[in-house]
Parts: C-alpha cells; structure tokens; sequence
C-alpha cells in the first residue's frame, strides 16, 4: 500500500469536522491500509483520515509503537462514549505539526465504540497510552489540533517556534 503525503497544519482540511464513513467499502479499507504504512513511515503511533486529506472519521493507531510487535487497530466512526473525570496533562506531538510538542489535558481512561473494517461494532475502555492516542486522533476527526487545546500564550509560542 503506497505511503500517502501527511498534510501540515495549518492547512484548511485539518480544521474541517469529517464526514462519517457510513458503509465500510474496499476504498475505506485501502484507505486503512495507506494509514497504517503512513503512520509507521512516519513514524507515528496514530493518524486520522485528514491527516492525508481524506475528511472521513478514520483513524489508526499502534498503541504499541516499536516497544513490541506490531499492533495496528483500525477504527471507523469512532465515538467517545465516557470519559473519567481523572485527567492528566503529558506531551503531546502531531505527524500534522512537525518539531512541536505541546502539554495536553487529557482524560486517563476513555469508553470507544466505533466499527471495524469487517463492519464489526465494538466497544471498549482504553487507558494509558491508548486513550491518549484515540482522544488525539479524535480530535483531528473534529477539526482540532494540538494547538487549539492550548492557552493563548502557550499556543502562541509554540505557532512562533513551528516552521511548516
């Protein structure tokens, strides 16, 4: 599957709420499949579907990244259904914002449902690393970035200190 071109913040798509992706088509699985070797030529752990320009709700992720084998997840038209009142602010990069890493907020624990490239729903609770990656990942599915997360004055900063 060819490694797809990553689009760069600030481009227009990556503010741009997406699409659900309604029936899983073989489009919607090449297009999984495209992530998935973009995502680990970038290499990243985690890539929604307009980090490539395609403005579906789609994203991967490898909770795992090269701390073990391989574990890609797919998930189509994922919905946060919960999220724990415990949060915690940790860094956070984007492959859409290169040489930046900003402090994030997030929930320590999430409930996920979405479907897979089967069609299969699913449903689960994903903490640590993996509850991150998918609150990030969903964000892009909402047209939000890292940045948009930020404090006036941080994000600032960090838009001075970022060279597209």
């Amino acid at each position: 599957m060819p490694v797809r071109d990553i689009v760069r913040w600030p481009d227009p798509r990556l503010s741009a709420p997406c699409t659900p992706v309604g029936a899983v088509s073989d489009a919607v699985a090449r297009l999984a499949g495209d992530m998935l070797d973009t995502m680990y030529a970038a290499p990243g752990r985690g890539l929604a579907a307009p980090q490539v320009g395609v403005l579906w709700r789609l994203f991967v992720m490898d909770p795992h990244g090269r701390a073990g084998p391989p574990a890609p997840r797919v998930f189509v038209d994922p919905v946060i259904e919960a999220r724990s009142v415990e949060t915690a602010s940790g860094p956070e990069g984007c492959l859409s914002i290169p040489g930046i890493v900003a402090q994030v907020e997030r929930a320590l624990e999430i409930t996920l449902s979405w479907r897979d490239l089967a069609g299969t729903a699913h449903r689960e609770t994903l903490t640590g690393f993996a509850a991150i990656c998918a609150q990030h990942e969903i964000d892009h599915l909402d047209g939000i970035v890292t940045l948009d997360r930020l404090a006036p004055e941080d994000r600032a900063a960090l838009e001075k200190a970022y060279a597209p």
